[in-house]
């Protein structure tokens, strides 16, 4: 496999480490996150998804670059840092809607076309970033339904 981003092919995406090497490693992730979280805090539309996230901005900047470092192939640094991933469950005490998936999917394509990713490697990761957001919806969504009935 190739060691340059830009040709990489995208039937190789999803094997290895071949999705890590066209985010452009871990210095590559970082910047999207960082410009992830950059539009998320700016952009009107986000503001209640901000508001999830702002008291430990840091803290979720940190997890969601080493999440994503693991789940394209690289190192596995969140589970390094932060233990085992359990993505749904980490979030289930959250309000998440469908609504709030869109926007977090919005900030993400927003943030995606900031980098120098090939435009299929873009659409690749949104289209991939898609399915835990899927389940992350559904567990928060069964949560306020379990918590619902419920005597205080």
């Amino acid at each position: 496999m190739s060691s340059d981003p830009q040709e990489i092919t995208p039937d190789q995406f999803g094997i290895e480490d071949a999705s890590f090497r066209a985010a452009g490693g871990e210095s590559g992730l970082r910047r999207l996150v960082a410009d992830f979280y950059e539009i998320m805090s700016t952009a009107p539309r986000a503001r209640r998804l901000y508001a999830m996230h702002r008291d430990d901005l840091e803290v979720a900047t940190d997890k969601l670059a080493r999440f994503l470092c693991g789940w394209l192939g690289g190192p596995s640094q969140y589970r390094e840092k932060y233990g085992p991933i359990r993505l749904p469950m980490a979030h289930a005490h959250l309000p998440v809607t469908g609504e709030d998936r869109d926007t977090w999917l919005w900030c993400m394509e927003q943030a995606l076309e900031r980098q120098p990713y090939t435009e299929s490697f873009r659409r690749y990761l949104l289209r991939a970033l898609s399915i835990p957001s899927e389940r992350i919806v559904a567990v928060c969504e069964h949560m306020r339904g379990a918590g619902q009935g419920r005597s205080a």
